[in-house]
């Protein structure tokens, strides 16, 4: 009886630590997305299919949520400026359809053309976190919107020239959005894609996404990576330690906007489109969000955090307006849409100062 007292004893002490470790509002969201999942095929939505879109938006926002993990690591906090990556991207990817290349080709392109405008421009913005320590995530809100609003004046400014980009009546100025069809438009989502009926996974993205987490993984376990978290958990110590706490701050500022060029690439490329002007506007929100929820904090962050978060938050984006939808035979769908991302958005800022969710 002993044995068995203490079996069960151990059980639950490792079902404690679980759920201290996954933590109440992860587990009320998680509970949320599947009760959303039962009752898919209840209200006459195809099961498979919504499974099929949560797998989706997971490969194509996952990446721009990993983008967060640097600047977390080294204390420079959320990257509210995430946009500004983002506009490397897109910067990139105009660049290769301008240039003539199609297919596979003008997805390595846009990489390796977003590259170096996302080094050039997280050097000025790590530079800029570097002067106003203590207020890195309130400038680099400014600095994304104001980063947004600059290009959208640069969009008809810049000497594009190819006729499916410009705007057809004066020849001059890039559409508000530019389609992919020719060029990289699922580009990794039909690469070694598994179809089994309604079921659809996009393999090549999601072997993206694990190469790009594997390779933040393995940086921030050299020398240099553990340098930049021993930065961000005590700087002081680092600097008497001998390490060069601005030189690391800002080298995890340049990785994390790299990531966030290489995050848009991927949202294209599963989107079938290039949108320009204020779409890149609030798309910091959601990814800051996403590795919240997902349990990190302005001063914690690893990779579970942002595959769990992903799922939770894209899960419930996704299914909610469907399940809804089908249930009450009113097409809500965008207004529903708004009400989850922007309440779950809600909920995660207000959580941001706390060790976890």
């Amino acid at each position: 009886m002993s044995e068995i007292t203490r079996t069960g004893s151990a059980w639950q002490d490792r079902v404690r630590s679980a759920y201290k470790s996954f933590g109440l509002p992860r587990l009320i969201i998680a509970g949320m997305l599947v009760i959303l999942l039962i009752a898919a095929p209840l209200v006459g939505a195809n099961f498979w299919m919504q499974i099929t879109n949560v797998i989706n938006r997971f490969s194509w926002n996952a990446v721009l949520v990993l983008a967060m993990v640097p600047m977390v690591h080294s204390g420079c906090g959320l990257n509210f400026g995430l946009p500004l990556g983002i506009i490397s991207g897109l910067l990139g990817a105009t660049l290769s359809l301008e240039l003539g290349f199609t297919g596979p080709l003008s997805f390595v392109m846009a990489i390796v053309l977003s590259t170096p405008f996302a080094i050039i421009l997280g050097i000025g913005y790590g530079w800029l976190l570097n002067k106003i320590k203590g207020g890195e995530m309130m400038i680099a809100t400014y600095v994304g919107f104001s980063s947004v609003s600059f290009m959208c004046m640069m969009w008809l400014l810049l000497p594009y020239h190819k006729a499916d980009m410009v705007w057809g009546y004066a020849g001059i100025g890039l559409r508000t959005t530019i389609s992919l069809e020719g060029y990289y438009d699922q580009v990794l989502a039909r690469f070694l894609r598994i179809q089994i009926g309604d079921l659809v996974i996009p393999t090549g993205s999601l072997l993206f996404f694990a190469l790009l987490a594997f390779l933040v993984w393995a940086f921030l376990h050299t020398k240099t990576g553990t340098a930049m978290t021993a930065v961000g958990s005590n700087p002081t110590f680092a600097k008497a330690a001998g390490i060069n706490v601005d030189k690391m701050r800002m080298l995890s500022v340049v990785l994390s906007t790299w990531l966030a060029a290489m995050g848009i690439l991927v949202y294209q490329q599963g989107f079938g489109f290039i949108q320009l002007y204020m779409a890149p506007f609030n798309m910091a929100l959601p990814a800051v969000s996403a590795i919240l929820i997902g349990g990190a904090s302005v001063n914690k962050a690893t990779i579970t955090n942002v595959i769990i978060g992903t799922i939770l938050f894209q899960g419930i984006v996704t299914m909610t307006p469907t399940v809804m939808n089908n249930a009450i035979h009113m097409d809500i769908s965008e207004v529903l849409r708004m009400v989850v991302s922007n309440g779950m958005i809600l909920y995660a800022l207000t959580r941001k100062t706390e060790d976890s969710l």
